[in-house]
């Protein structure tokens, strides 16, 4: 008799823990994001000699693409070196990369301040900029956040994400890389998907 009810009760407490797991997966479920929606990679902006470009401009090329501004006081920076070590450890497979800088401080960043910023980095990455509803279409078209914030005193610093996008010479998003990745790195990610 004992027996039988024993497991009859393992048999019930296994019913209800196997109800409580399915109820939690379910509410696990509801809670996950959904799939993010993919990168489109499109922009129409303005080259630092006042041409409008978009994103087919540059097809046949493999675009790295870095979202920033020139009073970032480290990140933006950095950032753009380790873009020219890259393209130096690259050889002549980077003529097959064109770097691109896009300003997401369009209220400062303007041609001239662009211009004289890139110079201190590597010749080959180009800045492009825009007004603000140009530069927010094309960051919503990559998914990058930035906000700007109060420092006081009229000044203020932007905070953003820090990525680099890969887009084939199709057009097409091929890869995401993190901001904090060295040069060499950045370059051997770049041989992967480079041919």
């Amino acid at each position: 008799m004992r027996p039988v009810r024993l497991h009859k009760s393992l048999s019930f407490a296994l019913g209800v823990a196997a109800i409580a797991f399915a109820v939690a997966l379910q509410s696990r479920a509801e809670q996950l994001p959904s799939i993010p929606p993919s990168v489109a990679g499109h922009f129409s902006l303005e080259d630092l000699n006042g041409r409008t470009v978009t994103d087919t401009d540059y097809r046949g090329k493999w675009l790295l693409i870095y979202f920033g501004y020139t009073y970032c006081p480290d990140v933006c920076p950095t950032v753009l070196n380790e873009i020219g070590t890259a393209l130096n450890e690259l050889g002549p497979a980077a003529g097959k990369v064109q770097p691109i800088f896009i300003t997401i401080d369009p209220a400062r960043d303007k041609t001239s301040v662009m211009k004289a910023y890139l110079k201190s980095f590597d010749p080959r990455i180009i800045g492009l900029r825009g007004d603000g509803e140009e530069i927010e279409a094309a960051a919503k078209s990559f998914h990058v956040y930035y906000q700007p914030r109060s420092l006081g005193n009229g000044q203020y610093t932007v905070d953003h994400s820090g990525f680099l996008y890969l887009i084939d010479p199709h057009g097409k998003f091929a890869s995401l890389l993190t901001a904090s990745l060295p040069g060499h790195e950045i370059a051997q990610e770049l041989r992967k998907q480079v041919k």
